[in-house]
């Protein structure tokens, strides 16, 4: 396993990391077996939410006896100052460790970072608890290009997590600015939350590009673990092999996979389309039903709002059927 730097907080991370969302999947006393395998494989960051269900209960028993051997990194969705401080000693509990090496802001939109940064607002919070030792650096993960772009901006920020894979690199002419600011790279969904079946290849297109810090494909196997951590080891250019695998990859997806770049907004009546998109691609292709339809049910325009007017559909650079894309998840969401 290769080692790098995080970025401006100095951690000394694999080039793969573990994301915390699958292991929802497994019973607790599976995790175990689970963890082993990090250690096995070289892998020392780990990656979770509040938002992860039983996620940061089941690591935090799962590692207990050997914090030490881990980076823990955890994130909520709190915007105001009160939230977020609650959430920070309920990821400590959960994790039963006295410090968390990299607590992130979670997903914010735009809106919701201005709330973030108010008087009053998590980053209060996040100052408190790192004053106090409680959480030892300060991030942010987001799903939109604008939210990326401003955190690029925010001093406090000392990593930034967003999609990056072979169908998703909308990001990419921001890696330099991450580098340049010494702002350390997350990839999440390195495989395209599961869209992507060829895994080796999807973990080598990420292992290539010296930009990325490390990739955090979600895993809830000692095989899945294995697999990704070899394929993430090797940092060579790619071959003639590996890159029509990937050629072949991206012609496969293109027209059926939702980039979350936003172009499609705003919707008519309200819909967050990226976000409808989002959540069915937990529900399809990472088994978390449950999950998924918790998630769905908090927004505040459903689906099945859509009147099919179509103005959204030619806006999409990637000419998604968004229309029977929608009918689809309000099918599977709503039934």
């Amino acid at each position: 396993m290769q080692y790098v730097t995080l970025g401006k907080t100095g951690l000394c991370v694999s080039r793969v990391g573990f994301g915390g969302i699958p292991i929802q999947r497994i019973e607790k006393d599976e995790a175990p077996a689970l963890i082993e395998a990090l250690v096995e494989n070289g892998i020392n960051y780990i990656d979770t939410a509040r938002g992860y269900t039983v996620s940061e209960e089941w690591i935090g028993a799962a590692i207990e006896g050997r914090r030490g051997q881990f980076i823990l990194a955890t994130k909520s969705m709190a915007r105001d100052r009160a939230g977020m401080a609650k959430d920070i000693e309920t990821s400590l509990h959960n994790l039963r460790t006295d410090h968390i090496d990299l607590y992130q802001v979670h997903n914010p939109s735009m809106d919701q970072l201005d709330a973030v940064l108010a008087p009053g607002g998590a980053l209060e919070a996040l100052m408190e608890a790192k004053a106090a030792g409680k959480i030892r650096h300060i991030g942010i993960t987001a799903h939109a290009i604008a939210v990326f772009k401003r955190a690029l901006e925010l001093d406090w920020v000392e990593t930034i997590m967003f999609p990056y894979n072979i169908v998703e690199s909308q990001c990419e002419e921001l890696l330099p600015l991450c580098r340049e600011k010494n702002i350390g790279f997350i990839a999440m969904k390195p495989l395209a939350g599961g869209a992507i079946e060829d895994g080796e290849a999807a973990m080598r297109y990420i292992a290539a590009n010296e930009l990325v810090t490390i990739s955090i494909p979600g895993m809830y196997s000692a095989e899945e673990v294995r697999a990704n951590a070899k394929a993430g080891m090797n940092s060579a250019p790619l071959d003639e092999d590996e890159l029509a695998r990937v050629a072949k990859i991206r012609s496969e997806l293109t027209g059926n996979f939702c980039r979350r770049c936003n172009y499609c907004a705003p919707c008519t009546v309200g819909i967050s389309i990226p976000s409808v998109f989002l959540f069915a691609g937990y529900l399809e292709r990472y088994g978390l039903a449950d999950w998924a339809k918790d998630r769905y049910s908090g927004l505040k325009v459903k689906a099945s709002a859509c009147i099919g007017c179509g103005k959204c559909e030619p806006r999409c650079p990637y000419g998604l059927p968004i229309r029977e894309m929608l009918k689809k998840a309000a099918k599977e969401f709503e039934g």
